[in-house]
């Protein structure tokens, strides 16, 4: 299944990416010590003991030992045997004439090019391969170089039990489009939410960084999308650093056993929980906000990996979050508890404003066309739009939806929702239902204006493009990426067609 999608912007992945260093002995102790690599052991044992028992393949180590075991067995066999064995070698040499192997005719060889070999050491002493090297890695360095006009998607999918972040390049021509994964990166956990960075936190102006939060750990991991084969993420936000053993008494029939308990020990700041939604700062670049199931929303500075800010003004989890386009400092979480909370992090302490909104939240978006507004959608089925200026007030009376839309199947979440960096009023809602719609919510007065089955299953993700703001990239159950073009929808194309950029 696919759980997040987003966009690169167009031009900030390396047209070819890094190789990745083999990983030293430290960063190779930190992979056993975290874990990471527990799993995948004990699920590989698991297909070995399967396949030993189907007998359908047989590995190469077991493969060894049965040679060593015939070896020993044919070592111990009779006198008889044995020389039988040597009989059978020495007619077998007295058939090749070996004593007159090198008395052989000089003339040049069947097949040869007359020069007296067959074999090179290497093929640029071969003269039938001349360029061929060349020519070929030619090919393969153009068809994986990144071209400044290509779009880029980022993929977070499971599969079989195997996590990975997948790069896909989206190529436009007059054509048909032509979309390929270009490199994959394998992650340890089940991601639920990605978030884009161009921080530079390698150095210089930009950098091109994907922070991925995971189902079963509270671990914030941020990868650089310009390296392939890489193995450890470049930085780490919160996380374990060990496991505390404890004695529990197994029950209060029985005094005298107890039970050792393993409780992990967490790294200042650190999330306790599922990380299940992640918002980047395009305006002060090196922060990111995460969202919970601890209940929690942090603040991190991830040029330090130091967590900043701790809000702990929700009763459930915390689903999604995300910043004001117009007032950088302003920030909404969504929760369980079904509200929806507005802070401000000059002022994290300050109780902020509440929305109550009926339901368990799904999604947030801000409008990017206006700094008031912003929308939410519930498990439901439904998508409200909020102005936060009747939030001044104060009065949680006033705090009502500018609209309510019963966007899809009541008994189907929203899971995602996206609005149209271009055309205004355009939202987009992905839901569990199997669909995606396209609205028009001018005038506080939403209307659908197209739906589509993609054939993603249950969807998961769904986000319009930067560059080209008429792609809609959808993941769902069915784990396979797909890129709506909405523009080919009729009624799309006639109400905002001139808004193609």
């Amino acid at each position: 299944m696919i759980t997040a999608v987003s966009w690169i912007p167009k031009g900030n992945l390396k047209a070819v990416p890094d190789v990745a260093e083999p990983p030293s002995k430290e960063e190779l102790k930190e992979l056993i010590e975290s874990g990471a690599f527990a799993r995948s052991v004990d699920d590989s044992n698991e297909d070995e003991e399967e396949i030993e028992e189907d007998g359908e393949e047989i590995s190469e180590v077991d493969h060894a030992k049965a040679v060593a075991e015939a070896f020993g067995k044919s070592s111990k066999s009779k006198a008889a045997s044995s020389s039988m064995e040597v009989d059978e070698v020495a007619q077998g040499l007295k058939e090749l004439d070996m004593d007159n192997y090198d008395e052989e005719d000089d003339g040049i060889e069947l097949f040869s090019s007359g020069m007296g070999d067959l074999y090179y050491p290497s093929n640029e002493m071969d003269p039938y391969l001349k360029d061929v090297d060349d020519e070929d890695d030619e090919e393969d360095i153009d068809d994986t170089t990144v071209k400044p006009t290509d779009s880029v998607i980022i993929c977070a999918r499971n599969e079989d039990d195997v996590s990975h972040l997948e790069v896909y390049v989206y190529e436009e021509s007059s054509g048909s489009p032509n979309m390929y994964v270009h490199h994959h990166i394998i992650i340890p956990e089940f991601p639920l939410c990605t978030a884009w960075i161009d921080c530079p936190l390698k150095g210089g102006e930009k950098g091109n960084f994907v922070a991925i939060g995971s189902k079963e750990s509270p671990t914030i991991e941020i990868w650089d999308l310009d390296v392939r084969d890489e193995v450890l993420p470049c930085i780490q936000l919160g996380g374990t650093e060990e496991m505390i053993v404890s004695k529990k008494k197994k029950n209060k029939k029985d005094k005298s056993k107890k039970q050792k308990i393993k409780k992990p020990k967490y790294k200042e700041g650190s999330h306790t929980d599922s990380v299940l939604g992640l918002a980047w700062n395009k305006e002060f670049r090196n922060i990111l906000a995460s969202a919970s199931a601890d209940k929690k929303v942090k603040v991190w500075d991830v040029a330090t990996g130091i967590c900043k800010i701790t809000m702990e003004h929700h009763t459930k989890e915390v689903q999604a979050v995300a910043w004001n386009h117009y007032a950088p400092e302003v920030l909404l979480s969504g929760s369980f508890d079904q509200t929806v909370v507005l802070k401000d992090g000059r002022q994290p302490s300050h109780s902020g404003f509440k929305w109550s909104v009926m339901s368990d939240v799904e999604s947030l978006a801000w409008d990017p066309h206006s700094e008031h507004s912003f929308v939410v959608s519930l498990e439901d089925g439904t998508v409200k739009g909020f102005d936060i200026r009747a939030a001044q007030s104060g009065s949680d009376s006033d705090l009502k939806p500018s609209f309510t839309i019963q966007a899809h199947d009541q008994d189907k979440g929203v899971s995602s929702i996206s609005y149209n960096i271009s055309a205004p009023n355009l939202l987009a809602t992905g839901s569990m239902d199997k669909t995606v719609k396209l609205w028009d919510l001018s005038n506080n007065e939403p209307s659908c204006i197209a739906t589509h089955k993609p054939k993603a299953g249950a969807v998961f993700s769904i986000s319009f493009a930067v560059d080209n703001p008429f792609l809609l990239a959808i993941g769902g159950s069915k784990g396979e990426l797909h890129v709506w073009d909405t523009l080919l929808d009729a009624n799309v194309a006639r109400k905002y067609g001139s808004n193609r950029s």
